[in-house]
């Protein structure tokens, strides 16, 4: 069988039952937009995250653009985000007339670096957008208390890291996605809670802006054909609706999965000293969204292709820093240095990690690696 980064075909089938019933009942209702599913699973994904709102939209890029909106930011307004990224963040602060101030990230966790972060205040911030990447979250402690010091926004992206916990000193644990002033999520075929389409999420504990958010998402209507604000068409259809609901009861068994998979590689390939394996931090589980090493000696490229000649498949996320995109380069503007991001572009590399991954399956992946460094 063919190796796949993820493999939905396999999750799918072992899911088929439940998934065609729920799409059939859609079927049989024909309510593709806004049926019954979709209140049901945003009060259920609510449930499980223990937050009172969750407004779904079509995308996690329209999510983070709901997000931004209903903090009601101007024209010049800055807003704080990591240099190593995907670029939705960035793109929808661009797009907006706002200012991306970029900071660099921990070298261990690859997440935003909390300690840069008060040094990239300045009187024009309002917002600071934290992303939770590859499966755990950013040190969200630190960014709060700033955030209260300087009576700034906070927006954690989360859509790589849907499950994980983060726990504060104090001993309390909240969910990735329920610490800040609002949450986002996406629900892209290969993220941790998945439709079989595009799809996004906000979440926030605020209700004056859950109705802002609503509103955004719905034309600017909370009364149809009633306009009050200037908004847009961001929905989740039904159909989708309805296979997340489905997966929602299989979320921490298949993070379970997933970090079996990643604790297979961690003791094969910790022997290695050309590769650097994912770091836990203290702070907040690891959900293993990706399985991504730091290939050293300018080796990465290499061994990409040793495994593509061996059928492996493996990812680049991000072969350029946000700083080096062409797009962004008179955008955004860098806080300091971004050595890390820049360094991190050059030797991240993510293995297959999935729900339904074997043994057999990974022990020749596993192998194939130690075979390109013992060559």
């Amino acid at each position: 069988m063919k190796i796949q980064m993820i493999d939905l075909q396999s999750q799918y089938a072992r899911l088929k039952n439940e998934i065609d019933v729920a799409i059939g009942d859609v079927f049989g209702s024909a309510s593709f937009i806004n049926g019954e599913q979709v209140s049901a699973f945003c009060a259920h994904l609510a449930e499980y995250l223990h937050v009172p709102h969750v407004i779904p939209c079509g995308n996690g890029t329209d999510a983070i653009r709901l997000a931004l909106r209903a903090l009601d930011v101007q024209p010049g307004d800055e807003v704080i985000l990591p240099a190593f990224t995907y670029i939705a963040a960035v793109e929808m602060v661009a797009s907006l007339g706002l200012t991306p101030i970029l900071i660099d990230v921990d070298p261990e966790t690859f997440n935003m670096n909390t300690e840069l972060l008060e040094r990239a205040i300045s009187r024009q911030t309002k917002a600071v957008i934290v992303v939770h990447l590859f499966g755990q979250t950013c040190d969200m402690e630190p960014v709060m208390k700033i955030a209260v010091k300087y009576k700034i926004s906070v927006i954690e992206d989360n859509a790589q890291s849907l499950g994980a916990e983060y726990t504060f000193s104090d001993g309390t644990v909240k969910k990735a996605g329920t610490i800040a002033h609002i949450g986002t999520t996406s629900f892209f075929p290969s993220k941790p809670l998945a439709c079989y389409g595009d799809g996004g999420a906000v979440i926030t504990s605020d209700s004056t802006l859950a109705e802002r958010i609503r509103m955004q998402a719905n034309h600017g209507q909370t009364e149809k054909y009633h306009h009050k604000i200037i908004g847009c068409n961001s929905r989740l259809d039904t159909i989708q609706a309805a296979i997340l609901d489905v997966k929602l009861k299989y979320m921490d068994s298949f993070a379970n999965a997933r970090r079996q998979v990643a604790q297979r590689y961690d003791r094969a390939l910790s022997v290695l000293s050309e590769i650097k394996i994912p770091a836990k931090s203290s702070f907040s589980t690891h959900i293993y969204h990706q399985y991504t090493i730091r290939v050293k000696n300018n080796q990465r490229d290499a061994l990409q292709a040793f495994l593509k000649e061996h059928g492996i498949p493996s990812v680049v996320y991000y072969p350029l820093p946000v700083q080096e995109q062409e797009a962004y380069k008179w955008v955004a503007r860098i806080s300091g240095e971004a050595g890390v991001s820049t360094r991190l572009s050059r030797e991240a590399l993510s293995l297959p990690i999935h729900t339904e991954m074997t043994n057999e399956t990974q022990q020749f992946i596993i192998d194939t690696v130690l075979r390109f460094f013992r060559k």
